[in-house]
């Protein structure tokens, strides 16, 4: 469920017509939903307090589908945890809120000074995903005379989600450990007095929408932290991941965080392990829209007609990088019979383009459009390609909306790049 709905024959978010924030904001621009976001969030949550046995799972929040303070306030009130892979996303975190101990840090490429980081904030949990990670972390908790809590991150060769590139989880994947080394090296970490290893984790992928590559993973993950605890170790807790996968229109309906908890709840019984989970675009996709106008129709004499918008790739790449589908909507439609488009943005590539052959309502320049589903790995992999300026946000309350990331001026685009002294004169 989300919250862009008609009203007065407008598209409008929860009580703001759509069409009024692309007049005082300009277009192209991303519009979030605060009801969306904080329903999705207790949605998954309940699901899990369903299950008591479960005890209370740590439900992080991933940053990468969303990164903007804003949306992890909204989130962060509600009790999320926020899942990180870089220094910059522990301090987003921090900055919006979430406490260090709720903060989980993954990622196969951590630096030693993003681990001094995390020990000094006291993060929650760092994923080791290689052994030279492992040995590098050590070192740097020595150094400082701290004790780092670890989780070794498994690849469990189970590959699954929406596209090759999000397929996290499968042999070739640059993701985790293998069983093998995972048994070795929690055996070694527990051995080195600077690491504390506290569990095991895993993620197969993003945007799964079926429940059997998550079932198959999560029963390799019990079968390990069975392995461990046999030969002494302790595991206090087990992350699985996120990747639950969100209705983009054109996909079979993905399983329900209901369906989800329960196949969870049923491959962890009688574990006593502390769950962790790492949702992102279950939460945030379906909360956000990308506003665009149309700048012209563009109708060649054989027939093939473009819809020409001010938005471009650099604001939704996920079209240009995974063949992604985005439901395209009018905010102010006018009846006529449905039109075959080529939707396309002003970047000079071919790859600028959001779809082939969409049939799609009547359209004239000047009107704005919708592309729904793009609250997750919109505005966060938005870039400034061919120097167009970074696309802005609005968070909606009710009948309220505040831009919360603004559109920079080209001269403040410009200001952070300088000339080599060789060529000021």
């Amino acid at each position: 469920m989300n919250h862009f709905e008609l009203s007065g024959g407008e598209l409008a978010c929860e009580g703001v017509p759509l069409g009024r924030i692309a007049e005082a904001v300009g277009t192209p621009v991303y519009v979030y939903s605060s009801a969306t976001l904080e329903r999705h969030f207790t949605v998954f949550r309940d699901a899990f307090a369903a299950h008591p046995e479960l005890g209370a799972p740590l439900i992080a929040y991933a940053l990468k589908a969303n990164a903007n303070i804003a949306v992890v306030r909204t989130l962060a009130r509600l009790g999320a945890g926020a899942d990180t892979v870089s220094e910059g996303e522990i301090r987003r975190a921090l900055a919006a809120g979430v406490p260090a101990e709720r903060i989980v840090f993954s990622g196969v490429g951590k630096t030693a000074a993003e681990l001094a980081f995390a020990l000094e904030v006291g993060v929650a949990e760092i994923n080791i995903e290689s052994e030279p990670e492992l040995d590098l972390l050590a070192g740097v908790a020595a150094e400082k005379g701290l004790r780092a809590a670890i989780a070794i991150r498994v690849n469990p060769e189970v590959g699954a989600g929406g596209h090759d590139k999000i397929s996290t989880g499968h042999a070739q994947s640059k993701f985790g450990v293998s069983f093998g080394e995972a048994e070795r090296l929690y055996a070694k970490a527990s051995n080195v007095a600077s690491l504390k290893p506290v569990g095991v984790a895993c993620h197969i992928g993003s945007q799964i929408t079926e429940l059997a590559p998550l079932r198959d993973a999560f029963g390799k993950m019990r079968g390990l932290v069975e392995r461990l605890r046999g030969e002494g170790l302790s595991v206090e807790r087990l992350d699985l991941g996120g990747g639950l996968g969100v209705p983009y229109f054109d996909q079979p309906t993905p399983p329900t965080p209901a369906d989800y908890a329960a196949m969870v709840a049923v491959v962890v019984r009688g574990m006593n392990v502390q769950l962790a989970f790492e949702p992102g675009r279950v939460i945030a996709a379906n909360a956000g829209v990308l506003l665009a106008r149309v700048l012209h129709v563009h109708e060649r004499p054989e027939g093939r007609r473009f819809l020409v918008l001010d938005a471009a790739m650099n604001d939704l790449i996920r079209p240009a990088m995974y063949e992604a589908y985005h439901d395209l909507r009018p905010v102010r439609p006018r009846p006529g019979a449905r039109t075959a488009y080529d939707v396309v943005g002003p970047i000079c590539e071919s790859g600028d383009t959001f779809a082939r052959e969409r049939l799609l309502p009547p359209l004239e320049a000047g009107d704005f459009v919708a592309f729904m589903t793009a609250g997750a790995y919109g505005a966060a992999m938005s870039s400034e390609y061919n120097s167009r300026l970074l696309v802005p946000e609005v968070l909606v309350k009710g009948s309220e909306f505040a831009v919360i990331r603004q559109r920079p001026t080209y001269e403040e685009m410009l200001r952070r790049e300088r000339l080599a002294e060789w060529l000021e004169n």
